[in-house]
Parts: structure tokens; C-alpha cells; sequence
């Protein structure tokens, strides 16, 4: 294999792991009541909207239907890919939650 077609399959990896990453973030929204898109625009005010994000959404399974994803997973996968400023609203959206005592 030469490092063309190398490079080609570090990058379709590369890919997958993010379309994994946005499909994670996608379910957590759903699973807790969250609009996907609007909190995405919080993060990213200025970027047009996430075709990428929309085609998770229609991949996500309804809240009754879907696993439970960690509130310390999805932000852990999305500042593995940089995605601090949407790490930053998800956070914001955990705080907004009541508290079990």
C-alpha cells in the first residue's frame, strides 16, 4: 500500500469516528429532550447548519427505544475531536437539569 491510499483510509476513519461522535451527541439530545440543532447553533453561532447533524438525527432511535448514553461520555467523545465550544453547551445543559437529593 502507498502512502496515498494510506492516507485515504487514516482519513475515511477519521470520518467514521466523527459520524460516530455526532450520532452520539444526536442520541444524548434525544434521549434528554434536546434540540440537537439548537444547542449546535449555541456552540457554532456563525457556521450555517450541520448537514452532518441532520443526517444523525434521522439515524437517532426514539428516547424509549434508545440506550442510555453518560452525560460523561458525550462529553468526552466530543472534546476528543475538538468540539470544546459544543462541550461547553452540553455542560450548560447538564447544570439546567434539577438535582436528585
Amino acid at each position: 500500500m502507498n502512502s496515498k491510499e494510506m492516507e485515504q483510509i487514516i482519513i475515511e476513519r477519521y470520518k467514521q469516528d466523527e459520524d460516530t461522535m455526532i450520532l452520539v451527541f444526536a442520541q444524548w439530545c434525544v434521549n434528554h429532550g434536546l434540540d440537537a440543532v439548537e444547542l449546535y447553533a449555541r456552540a457554532y453561532p456563525y457556521q450555517v447548519s450541520n448537514g452532518r447533524l441532520l443526517e444523525a438525527l434521522a439515524l437517532t432511535a426514539p428516547k424509549n427505544e434508545a440506550g442510555d448514553i453518560d452525560d460523561a461520555t458525550v462529553l468526552q467523545v466530543l472534546s476528543l475531536f475538538g468540539n470544546e465550544e459544543l462541550a461547553f453547551v452540553v455542560s450548560e445543559e447538564i447544570d439546567r437539569r434539577p438535582r436528585m437529593r
